[in-house]
């Protein structure tokens, strides 16, 4: 089972949108996984190559706090934003390795 792997806790703040006042998150949730600080491009929501610092893999079950631009702060307390997502769901076929891998600046 793939969550035994996840043995770090990261705080997440899901980007609701921004307004005059600037960017707004909704309220800190603090959620189990695992952080791999590996250095690679990817290509965010508008089809941009851009550098990611880290991946955060997490459960499934949380994949909808996990938007574009959402602040993230890992296990060593440096904050980050979420670039993009990508969600392994093999609908219930292999439960066992389902997981939302998060790539972050």
């Amino acid at each position: 089972m793939i969550s035994r792997w996840f043995v770090h806790e990261g705080v997440i703040e899901t980007f609701e949108g921004g307004g005059a006042y600037g960017d707004s998150y909704a309220a800190p949730i603090t959620d189990k996984g695992l952080l791999a600080s590996t250095v690679k491009l990817v290509r965010d929501v508008n089809g941009q190559q851009v550098v990611s610092s880290s991946t955060w893999y997490t459960s499934l079950t949380n994949a909808a706090n996990y938007t574009p631009d959402s602040k993230f702060t890992d296990p060593n307390g440096r904050v980050s934003h979420v670039i993009g997502v990508n969600v392994n769901d093999t609908g219930g076929l292999m439960p066992n390795v389902e997981h939302v891998a998060v790539n972050l600046t």
